[in-house]
């Protein structure tokens, strides 16, 4: 089984090596960097003790769109109470998700900033929340330590593959669930639904709608084309 660990804005370089040693102690490789601050950097090399090999392979890029376009399903760790209504699952029952939707196609965990975690916007990108169960008055894990736990969790089911078979349709991958989102709010601006000046929480409502969902790659495509056929300039005879 794949499965990718991505961290979000990391500080500290030597979070960075500890979470390849946990991810080589529970055989996971994939490993994507979203605008580290320093990286590569020499503690990082010294904190990953041994895992040198999962630095030297990790990728680096700019935003975590780029992290995602292949996947399929992916969890946000967070601690943060949100505005909206997430759903989330805990480890065991996250890394039994992941299993599954893995058959399909690429799956990642992400994980954010030590100081503030996950955005609402990096949240848009997930399916759902990973929340770990801590103590009620000291819930700080370090990042390494949040990643051992699901790194765990998965290890588990490495000898228990999950009885399913691949679906006829694949699911839809974060690209696509991108460029649907994006022609979403174009349609929705343009015919006066959306007011792009005061939008409020109307797409990520929307996001959330979709991801629970869980659409496969035809419905995007059908989704897509009722939104080409309600664009308005198309309507008045307009070319696209």
């Amino acid at each position: 089984m794949a499965f990718r660990i991505i961290l979000v804005g990391t500080t500290h370089p030597g979070n960075i090596g500890a979470t390849a040693r946990a991810m080589k102690n529970m055989g996971l490789r994939d490993l994507v960097l979203v605008s580290p601050r320093y990286f590569p950097h020499e503690d990082a090399t010294a904190r990953a003790s041994g895992a040198e090999d999962i630095l030297e392979a990790a990728r680096v890029v700019d935003h975590l769109d780029e992290a995602l376009t292949d996947c399929v399903y992916v969890a946000g760790a967070s601690a943060r109470s949100r505005a909206i209504d997430w759903p989330y699952m805990e480890p065991r029952e996250c890394a039994q998700r992941l299993a599954k939707e893995n058959i399909a196609g690429n799956v990642a965990v992400v994980f954010g900033p030590e100081k503030s975690g996950l955005t609402n916007d990096d949240l848009d990108r997930c399916n759902t929340l990973l929340t770990i169960p801590t103590a009620p008055d000291f819930s700080s894990l370090n990042i390494a330590m949040a990643v051992q736990i699901i790194c765990y969790e998965i290890r588990l089911l490495q000898h228990q593959p999950p009885e399913a078979s691949e679906p006829d349709v694949p699911p839809a991958t974060g690209a696509e669930y991108e460029h649907f989102y994006k022609h979403l709010e174009s349609v929705l601006t343009e015919s006066g639904f959306l007011d792009p000046d005061n939008p409020r929480l109307l797409m990520r409502r929307l996001r959330r709608l979709f991801v629970k969902a869980s659409l496969d790659k035809n419905e995007v495509n059908i989704l897509r084309g009722i939104l080409t056929a309600l664009e308005p300039a198309r309507n008045e005879g307009g070319d696209r």
